[in-house]
């Protein structure tokens, strides 16, 4: 997974490379402080959840929320319902 970090794909898909570490390093903050995960852990690192999630569009970076991070409208569902 962290072979994803190599290639221009997740950093076009985020819109650069310093928005790229700026998502990811909020989103680590994040797990680390208990957030759940938005996809499979399946015995992969913090890392490799954060960028399995960038992956799979279930989160993006958004400057104007006070957050940083702004969930895809799947991934808010299901941080709403609590599954």
């Amino acid at each position: 997974m962290i072979e994803a970090l190599k290639s221009e794909e997740i950093v076009n898909k985020v819109g650069g490379r310093f928005k790229l570490c700026a998502l990811i390093q909020k989103r680590l903050v994040e797990i680390l402080d208990g957030a759940r995960p938005l996809v499979e852990r399946n015995g992969r690192s913090d890392l490799e959840v954060v960028v399995a999630e960038i992956m799979e569009d279930k989160i993006t970076i958004d400057f104007e929320t006070t957050e940083g991070i702004e969930l895809s409208p799947a991934a808010a569902a299901l941080v709403n319902t609590g599954e």
